[in-house]
C-alpha cells in the first residue's frame, strides 16, 4: 500500500516541472493542504528565519521528481527559511540510504552529493540499498574514503541513525516526501493532491510550494516578524 502510495504522488509529480500556471490552492486550509501537528517539535533556527525540513528518502521518486521544485522553491526563500533535510528510515534503524545522507551531511558533503545519489538511483538505476555497495559508490564518486569511512562509523552519525524512527514518529511522518514548517505544520504532495481531487497531475509539485508560502507567511506572523 504504501509503495502504491509513492507510485502515485510519483506520477502527480512527473509534469510538474513543465507547468507554466500558477497552481491551486490559492488559499490553503489546515486539515485539508496542510496537518497542524498536535505536539509541535522544537526547532534548530533562531533569529528571523523559519525552518522548513523535508523528510525523504533517495530511493524515492516522488522525491526524485519533486526535488527540482522544492529546491528553486528554497533557493527563492533563502531569506526567509533555514532548510535542512532528514532522511526517513524506511528499513529501521540501520537504514543504509539514510546511513549514506547522515554520512555526507557529517561531511559538508551533502548539498554537493544529494543530487549525484538521486541521479544514481534514478538515472543510472543503482541500488545504494546495501552499505558494501554504498562504500564502492562513494570510492568511484571522488569521495575521500579515508573521512567517509570515518564519519560513517562515527558516535555522531550512528547515534543521530539510530534515533531516525523516533524523530520521524515525533513528526508524524508516514511517507516521503513530507515537509514540515517551523515544527507545527505538515505538508505533502500526498496530503495537497487528496486534498484537491480537481488537482490536475501536473500542478501538484507547484501547488505545495504555494502552500509553504502560506505556512512560512503564517510562521513569520506568529513569531512577530514584519514582511
Amino acid at each position: 500500500m504504501r509503495s502504491m502510495r509513492f507510485a502515485l504522488a510519483a506520477a502527480a509529480l512527473i509534469a510538474s516541472t513543465a507547468m507554466t500556471a500558477v497552481a491551486s490552492p490559492t488559499a490553503p486550509a489546515n486539515g485539508v493542504d496542510y496537518i497542524t501537528l498536535a505536539a509541535p517539535q522544537p526547532v534548530q533556527t533562531v533569529g528571523k528565519k523559519i525552518e522548513v525540513i523535508e523528510f525523504f528518502a533517495f530511493h524515492c521518486g516522488a522525491c526524485n521528481v519533486f526535488e527540482p521544485t522544492l529546491h528553486a522553491w528554497v533557493q527563492k526563500n533563502a531569506d526567509k527559511v533555514s532548510f535542512r533535510r532528514i532522511p526517513f528510515p524506511f528499513t529501521g534503524p540501520a537504514d543504509p540510504e539514510a546511513h549514506l545522507y547522515l554520512t555526507l551531511e557529517a561531511m559538508g558533503k551533502a548539498e554537493e552529493y544529494t543530487g549525484k545519489v538521486f541521479r544514481a538511483f534514478h538515472v543510472e538505476r543503482q541500488r545504494l540499498t546495501k552499505d558494501d555497495v554504498i562504500l564502492d559508490w562513494a570510492a568511484k564518486n571522488g569521495l575521500d574514503m579515508v573521512k567517509f569511512k570515518a564519519a560513517w562509523n562515527s558516535f555522531g552519525v550512528l547515534t543521530k541513525l539510530k534515533r531516525l524512527p523516533t524523530v520521524a514518529s515525533n513528526y508524524k511522518i508516514d511517507s516521503t516526501p513530507s515537509v514540515v514548517v517551523n515544527g507545527r505544520y505538515l505538508t505533502s504532495p500526498g496530503v495537497v493532491g487528496e486534498g484537491n481531487k480537481n488537482l490536475a497531475y501536473n500542478q501538484t509539485a507547484q501547488a505545495v510550494t504555494l502552500v509553504l508560502d502560506h505556512l512560512v507567511a503564517t510562521a513569520r506572523k506568529e513569531k512577530g516578524i514584519a514582511k
